[in-house]
C-alpha cells in the first residue's frame, strides 16, 4: 500500500542515491588518495545512512494506522502562520549572522525558536541555546580549525 510515508521514504532514497552518486565528483588531492579518512568519507557514511533509513521507512510502513494516498491531505492541523514565521526568522539570522557574531546571533536565533515552539522558561532558553552555541563554535574553531566569526562586530576591535 502507498502511504504517505512510504512516498517520503521512495524520495528520501531517489535524493540519497543521488547524493551517492555525486560523491564522486568530490576532487581529492594527491596525497589524500591513499587515506583512511578523505573528503569523501562522510558523505559516504551519510549517504549509507539515508539510504538504509529510507529503505527501512519503505519496508516497514511507517504509521500503526496507514492514511491512504486517496484520502485529501488535511492543511486544518497545519500551522501554517508557525511555519512562515520560522522563515521569517531564519532569513532575519541570515542577515544578522555576520554583523552580530555567531554566538550572540545563534543563541537569540535558537532562543526565539525555542520560544515560538512553546517554551517560556526563559531561564531554560539561555540554559540550553547558549551553551550549545558556545560549545558548537569551539568545536569548529578549535577543533576543525574552521574559524567563525564570534563577536559582533563593534567587538572585535
Amino acid at each position: 500500500m502507498l502511504t504517505k510515508a512510504r512516498i517520503g521514504g521512495l524520495l528520501l532514497l531517489a535524493f540519497s542515491v543521488f547524493y551517492a552518486w555525486k560523491i564522486g565528483d568530490i576532487r581529492l588531492l594527491p596525497f589524500q588518495a591513499n587515506q583512511s579518512f578523505t573528503p569523501r568519507t562522510m558523505p559516504q557514511v551519510l549517504a549509507a545512512l539515508a539510504i538504509a533509513l529510507s529503505l527501512a521507512v519503505i519496508l516497514l510502513g511507517g504509521d500503526k494506522d496507514p492514511k491512504r494516498l486517496a484520502e485529501p491531505f488535511k492543511f486544518g492541523s497545519t500551522n501554517w502562520l508557525l511555519g512562515l514565521a520560522f522563515l521569517a526568522l531564519m532569513s532575519v539570522y541570515g542577515f544578522t549572522v555576520r554583523p552580530a557574531g555567531f554566538i550572540l546571533s545563534t543563541s537569540l536565533f535558537l532562543m526565539i525558536g525555542f520560544a515560538m515552539l512553546g517554551e517560556r522558561n526563559l531561564l531554560k532558553l539561555v540554559a540550553v541555546a547558549v551553551p550549545l552555541v558556545v560549545c558548537f563554535w569551539a568545536l569548529m574553531n578549535f577543533g576543525l580549525s574552521v574559524f567563525i566569526e564570534p563577536l559582533p562586530a563593534f567587538l572585535r576591535g
